[in-house]
């Protein structure tokens, strides 16, 4: 994994990525070992949806929604990528399983989650521990941040960003 043009988010420092800023660059394996590098997709619309971990409820339920509107994002030039620290062989088998129209991309090191400022400290049952918060980034055209949700709600979210793709285009 490599992360271009930003150094890697140290522990305790927060990286926020707002709206209109250029977002770090990444190249990532899929579920298939291919890379995919964020810049060489400058041109089209590319959504980047961070989510904490492979076959779970609420990551399973959100893979689904953005595969059952994959064709429309396709439709309006979109890549859709998905992105978590799960391993490229997790992921095909998610994908398999539940035949996910995603692009999944794996960040073991967790650099991309680090340099756009997701892998937070996290709280369950008392307990607190290092995770991916899920978030969605909307890149334009330009290679710029459109829009950006943080700490996503998974019911209704990927027809808000596909609404917001295509207010974009607009």
């Amino acid at each position: 994994m490599h992360v271009h043009g930003q150094k890697r988010q140290k522990k305790g420092i927060s990286v926020t990525i707002a709206d209109g800023m250029t977002p770090p660059d990444f190249e990532l394996p899929d579920g298939d070992g291919e890379s995919v590098r964020l810049s060489a997709l400058r041109g089209r619309p590319v959504v980047v949806y961070f989510y904490p971990k492979d076959d779970t409820s609420g990551c399973t339920a959100e893979a689904k929604d953005f595969t059952c509107l994959a064709q429309d994002f396709r439709a309006a030039g979109a890549e859709l990528l998905g992105i978590s620290p799960d391993s490229p062989a997790s992921h095909r088998k998610f994908q398999d399983k539940y035949g996910l129209d995603v692009r999944l991309l794996s960040d073991e090191a967790r650099s991309a989650a680090e340099a756009y400022g997701v892998w937070v400290e996290k709280q369950m049952y008392g307990r607190k521990y290092m995770g991916v918060e899920r978030a969605t980034f909307l890149i334009d055209t330009a290679g710029k941040v459109a829009r950006v949700w943080r700490n996503v709600r998974v019911p209704g979210h990927a027809e808000e960003v596909l609404a917001a793709l295509r207010a974009m285009k607009a």
